[in-house]
């Protein structure tokens, strides 16, 4: 939901995204936030009809607009009878002024899988959708139904009806989470990719089935069990350093939601620093898929490393002060490039912050990093394993000539 992309063809000018008055819809205030950070386009005017506006305001709207956005409607009652007045019987309306004015007007509704089911809520929800289906049929406007399984991502509010956003919530601030039944299967579709489909409809390439209805191009399965395990291990990331496997879709997304809810008096957290004679040594993120990262400040005129690795590649960037970093292979044999300096089988490279440049520490090379400045050194390492105490693939021998 938003506006046009550059190769967007859509020329129209006025679009409206509508809120039931008094009873505020499923994920609504989610989707308006994301629509309106995603308008981009200063050419497309949104006419919000919300809470305190007024009825005639929405009339003038609909006269005015476009496009149409309906996202509203009533998911938690006391009475049934509620559902199928904000449900169908406002739909009902909307479509009936809409035809009054004779233009045809593009019309989406966002809609829930549970129209498809035997309850009171699903059944008002399955009347929209036949008052919005009915109203493309009668006029031949362009109508757009998407049934939206549970949305999940930023801006969702807690404790309403969103089991993500409640377990982000809690967990992020220590507090305890319920599961009643942990096996449980739901199905979920992202924020993000609600509106790019929303900005597809308004833009005449929305996705439709055979069936009729307009679908999102990607949605989620996952039970309610591996839903805690994944966000408890982004809350225990920060002490160990391990950032879970964001290499699919499904936890990209859910850590960044995560992240969303964190306190705002809550977003850093300390590193453990390893003082010595030589400065200090930190680690700061380690992964099962792409090694580890850390950092050091080493103090003028000392030298870290003299090991060399079986198996255990890295990488070293110098980002402040000067280095020389001293390689050797161990079995004795070599070749030169016009690029180091080779002295009797020692390989040479002097860096410098001032000129950023990474060296690949290749295994079976016994290295070294000294500080040949006046100045602390600060480097940045990168291993492709995280570090194992009790297999540590380091072997003392400095890198000069025996």
């Amino acid at each position: 939901m938003g506006g046009k992309d550059e190769k967007s063809t859509y020329n129209r000018s006025k679009w409206i995204y509508w809120q039931e008055p008094l009873l505020e819809a499923k994920s609504v205030w989610k989707t308006k936030k994301n629509l309106k950070w995603n308008n981009q386009d200063e050419t497309l005017e949104i006419l919000s009809y919300d809470i305190d506006n007024a009825w005639e305001e929405l009339c003038d709207f609909i006269n005015r607009a476009d496009f149409i956005f309906h996202l509203a409607g009533i998911n938690r009652s006391k009475r049934n009878e509620d559902f199928e007045t904000g449900n169908k019987c406002f739909t009902e309306k909307l479509v009936n002024i809409l035809e009054n004015t004779g233009k045809n007007t593009p019309l989406l509704i966002s809609s829930s899988i549970q129209a498809a089911q035997d309850n009171p809520y699903g059944a008002s929800k399955k009347g929209a959708e036949e008052a919005v289906f009915e109203y493309g049929r009668r006029t031949g406007a362009r109508v757009c139904v998407y049934r939206l399984p549970n949305v999940f991502g930023k801006w969702s509010r807690p404790h309403y009806n969103s089991v993500v956003a409640n377990w982000c919530y809690n967990i992020s601030r220590n507090l305890t989470t319920q599961i009643n039944n942990p096996d449980t299967e739901i199905e979920l579709v992202y924020i993000d990719h609600v509106i790019d489909e929303f900005i597809n409809a308004l833009n005449g390439y929305e996705n439709r089935g055979e069936d009729g209805f307009c679908h999102i191009f990607q949605t989620f399965k996952t039970s309610l069990n591996e839903l805690a395990d994944i966000l408890y291990s982004f809350k225990q990331s920060r002490a160990t350093l391990v950032v879970p496997n964001l290499q699919g879709d499904f936890q990209r997304f859910l850590y960044a939601q995560y992240l969303s809810y964190l306190p705002e008096n809550d977003f850093g957290y300390n590193l453990q620093m390893r003082h010595d004679n030589r400065g200090w040594l930190a680690e700061f993120i380690k992964s099962k898929q792409f090694g580890q990262i850390f950092i050091s400040c080493t103090k003028p005129g000392v030298t870290r490393g003299n090991h060399w690795h079986h198996t255990k590649a890295e990488k070293f960037l110098v980002i402040e002060g000067e280095a020389l970093i001293k390689f050797r292979k161990i079995n004795k044999s070599n070749t030169t490039n016009n690029t180091t300096k080779n002295t009797n089988n020692i390989i040479e490279y002097r860096v410098s912050g001032k000129e950023l440049k990474v060296l690949d520490i290749p295994v079976g090379y016994t290295h070294s990093i000294t500080n040949i400045g006046q100045t602390e050194l600060f480097t940045i390492f990168w291993a492709n394993e995280i570090f194992n105490p009790d297999k540590p693939d380091t072997y003392y021998l400095e890198p000069r000539v025996p």
